[in-house]
């Protein structure tokens, strides 16, 4: 394929741009569908008049319909873009920078979406989409999933809809308590949703993130916690974020020593509870109940997911720490910062 590729760009280069172009355009109508003309060639960038030709094209070739609300993609524009992803990254040059990413963090796998989150927040339902098919390709017949909380694990939940596991008995599982004030971004909501939209079943780790020593000891008594920490325990795949130390700290309302201990320890990462420095070093870690970093390499597939420019020094951080077997799910401006910063 890659010697194809060098070989169309040498002798029809046009071709190349074109197919770029309309992939480009359609991969746009997706994330943003319904959309207005209008608004389409501001966010790409172009003329209306050069996108109304296009999109004239895509229409007649029953790839995107218009409606009143706007233009969204017909069932063959998406299987259509769907069946391009990989094309694209060749063309691209995506595939070469996953390898390069792969070496840098010293990990199994890299898969990276186009775009950058930080620009487009629409970018990181892509990332959502690829860990689902990601998810999809490592069930076996039985499987227990922990999840962590956050926006990028939401968005896998919504994703789950559109990815095929018929036959496959799921249960998703929290893999920590739950962080933060926004309800639908905590694992619990998180394993709820991805088991409606999957047709699994899942269970409720009922703690907060956080807690003191002694109500650790407590609540780690009762039968009922018990029960979903062994669930943890027995998962056959993680699904979890990577987060920026200060804004996790902010989210867990950590109190004015915590934050002077973060600052003068330079944290830029955070997962599971640990906050680590630009060398992965750990710079503090919180009294948490779910699953703990150091247990991680027992899983059989882990898959962390973070994207955009501001999050490459947390990915970077942690993955100092992270196993070996990592699947990491990122985006275009995650990465390119991940491979500037060595």
């Amino acid at each position: 394929m890659q010697n194809l590729l060098k070989l169309q760009k040498q002798l029809v280069p046009d071709l190349l741009n074109d197919m770029e172009r309309r992939y480009t355009i359609l991969r746009s109508i997706r994330l943003t569908e319904p959309v207005g003309r209008r608004s389409l060639a501001s966010m790409l960038d172009m003329t209306e008049r050069v996108l109304r030709s296009e999109v004239e094209l895509l229409k007649s070739l029953h790839l995107i319909n218009f409606q009143k609300a706007g233009m969204h993609l017909t069932t063959n524009g998406r299987q259509l873009l769907t069946g391009l992803e990989d094309v694209m990254k060749d063309i691209s040059g995506i595939h070469e920078i996953e390898k390069q990413v792969c070496s840098v963090l010293g990990i199994a796998e890299t898969i990276i979406v186009p775009g950058d989150s930080d620009k487009l927040s629409l970018i990181k339902n892509e990332i959502g989409k690829a860990c689902a098919r990601q998810l999809e390709r490592l069930l076996d017949e039985k499987n227990i999933i922990a999840v962590t909380g956050g926006s990028t694990m939401a968005s896998v939940a919504e994703a789950l809809a559109d990815v095929d596991v018929m036959g496959k008995e799921l249960l998703f599982v929290p893999a920590r308590g739950g962080v933060g004030v926004k309800v639908s971004d905590q694992a619990n909501s998180i394993c709820a949703a991805m088991a409606e939209n999957a047709g699994g079943n899942h269970r409720i780790l009922y703690v907060p993130d956080e807690v003191s020593d002694v109500l650790r000891s407590t609540l780690l008594q009762e039968p009922s916690i018990q029960e979903v920490l062994s669930l943890i325990e027995s998962a056959d795949i993680v699904m979890h974020g990577i987060g920026e130390a200060m804004k996790m700290a902010e989210r867990r309302n950590t109190g004015e020593e915590g934050m002077n201990k973060l600052k003068k320890g330079h944290a830029v990462g955070e997962a599971f509870g640990y906050y680590f420095n630009c060398e992965g070093k750990v710079v503090h870690k919180v009294s948490t109940i779910g699953l703990q970093l150091e247990e991680l390499p027992q899983f059989k597939h882990v898959i962390a997911a973070a994207g955009g420019n501001s999050k490459a020094k947390a990915i970077r951080s942690y993955m100092k720490n992270a196993p070996k077997s990592t699947i990491l799910v990122t985006d275009e401006g995650a990465a390119m910062e991940i491979l500037k910063g060595e």
